[in-house]
């Protein structure tokens, strides 16, 4: 995203915007919350407040140009919002959340919608589970439920 999608989305072009749009646009992970995003302001000795940044997020999202999620045990986290539809799995042990795109399931809920008579015009799908990364700390948790 470039500062000409700020104008074309009814934006003006400030400081503030400028500096959370690129934090987003190289963020790795590439979902952040509003916290995630200050910090990272802070570490490049930006003086821009948590507060600017929930005000700017709110304003992207209204715009258009950035999707929140309420992903289950986290608080809410943005991505930028690309145009391209993708699903998500998220680790219920260290929150690490992966995006993924698989036509076979985008097939079956165009069926689904059809054999139930909806016409679908957009849904969300995330799936909850536990990762194999060797450092996160539910990998050898018992009783897993």
């Amino acid at each position: 995203m470039e500062t000409s999608d700020l104008r074309k989305a009814g934006l003006k072009v400030t400081l503030p915007r400028i500096k959370i749009l690129e934090i987003l646009g190289t963020a790795t992970p590439r979902h952040m919350s509003a916290e995630d995003i200050y910090k990272h302001l802070l570490e490049s000795h930006e003086d821009i407040g948590l507060a600017t940044v929930y005000r700017v997020l709110t304003q992207f999202e209204a715009a258009g140009l950035v999707t929140r999620h309420h992903f289950e045990g986290t608080t809410a986290v943005f991505e930028l919002n690309e145009g391209q539809h993708h699903d998500h799995i998220v680790c219920l042990g260290c929150g690490r959340v992966e995006e993924f795109m698989d036509a076979g399931i985008e097939e079956r809920q165009r069926q689904v919608a059809a054999r139930l008579k909806y016409e679908l015009k957009d849904h969300s799908m995330i799936l909850y589970g536990y990762c194999s990364r060797p450092d996160c700390p539910a990998r050898n948790v018992k009783n897993r439920n």
